[in-house]
Formats: structure tokens, C-alpha cells, sequence
């Protein structure tokens, strides 16, 4: 989907997503001492609030200003800063060796697209800093439940690993995701990586 469907999915009512962030985003991050993040494909913004909220210097990136000025009015509601850059993350150049934390979640590209996005994201890394993500495993069309239907937009984590370049993968597996209203769980791929 292009900037202009998801600016009118985003508009279609209040929040498309929860205002909660992420729960492996949290589990996996509640515990990192806070500096520079990015949250790429940030969407409405609950993760970059969620960040912004715990001492994080927080930029996010996405290409719906529907979603982005629904994230500016989540973080005003939350009284925290975040930095809000309306952007298509295939062509986003951030800032190399500047980031503690890299966030990419549920950003479902094509594989040379993300493949992209996750080189520029293992750029953007200081030197001990963290890149996580989320998405859409593959085996979710089969074993798990909703998300996207098209397996060339869905993850593995081999194919996400092999993305990363140098950097240390500390965490690549498939995990389960409780999603309401349904009997199955959704099947999602979760890689975190280090800059040595």
C-alpha cells in the first residue's frame, strides 16, 4: 500500500491500532537505558509515545500524514516529545552511527525493499546500539491469524538476520502474538541485533 491508501486507512476512524505500544517492543526494550531512537514506519505512533515516555530521544518516521499528525496528538496527549518526520522510509536517509535504538515494526516490504530499509537501519546504529524487529511471519498465513496475505511482504527470521550486514544477531526466532477475538495466535518473526 502507498502514502495515499494508508492516509485514508489511518482516517477512516480513531485509532487503527491500540495506543499501547507493542508488547514485544516492550519486553524486549523495557530494561535498555534510554538515548537516540528511531522508530521506522512509526504508523499512529504508539511506540515512539511508549519510548518518548521512558527518557528516549525519539524520532519517527512515517509516510501517512494522517499518521503522523495521529501520533503528534497521541504524544501531546502523553506530554512527551517526539520528533515527527513525514517520510517514505524506502527513500529515508537517517543519520549513520547516531541511534542507541533502531525500531522497525510490522513494516511489511517486498524483500529488496526491507532488505534496504534494514541496511540503512544497521547504519544508523552508534556503536553498542540496539536494532529490534517485528513483523509478520510467514507462517502466519497457515498457523497464526489477520495480517497481511501476501507472503511476499511477510517475514522469516533468516531472511531478516541475513538483512543486518555486520551486525551481531543476539535474537531471531518466531514468536506468538494474543490477537482479541480470536481462538489462534498471530505468528510473528522477532530479530534483535547489536553494533559491536
Amino acid at each position: 500500500m502507498e502514502s495515499q491508501e494508508w492516509d485514508q486507512r489511518y482516517a477512516c476512524r480513531e485509532l487503527v491500532w491500540t495506543a499501547e505500544p507493542n508488547q514485544f517492543v516492550v519486553a524486549e526494550l523495557q530494561d535498555l537505558a534510554p538515548g537516540r531512537a528511531l522508530d521506522v514506519g512509526a504508523g499512529e505512533g504508539r511506540n515512539a509515545v511508549w519510548l518518548a515516555s521512558r527518557g528516549w530521544e525519539v524520532t519517527a518516521v512515517d509516510f501517512s500524514a494522517v499518521a503522523v499528525d495521529k501520533g503528534r496528538r497521541l504524544a501531546e496527549d502523553r506530554g512527551v516529545a517526539v520528533d515527527w518526520v513525514c517520510a517514505d522510509v524506502r527513500d529515508y536517509e537517517p543519520e549513520p552511527a547516531s541511534f542507541r535504538l533502531v525500531l522497525i515494526a510490522y513494516l511489511q516490504l517486498r524483500e529488496a525493499e526491507l532488505d534496504r530499509v534494514l541496511r540503512r537501519a544497521g547504519t544508523a546504529l552508534a556503536p553498542g546500539g540496539v536494532l529490534l524487529v517485528v513483523g509478520h511471519d510467514v507462517t502466519n498465513l497457515t498457523e497464526g491469524t489477520a495480517g497481511p496475505q501476501d507472503p511476499a511482504v511477510l517475514y522469516t527470521p533468516g531472511s531478516i538476520a541475513h538483512s543486518l550486514g555486520d551486525l551481531t544477531v543476539v535474537r531471531a526466532e518466531r514468536v506468538r502474538r494474543p490477537v482479541a477475538g480470536s481462538a489462534r495466535d498471530a505468528v510473528d518473526t522477532l530479530v534483535r541485533a547489536v553494533r559491536a
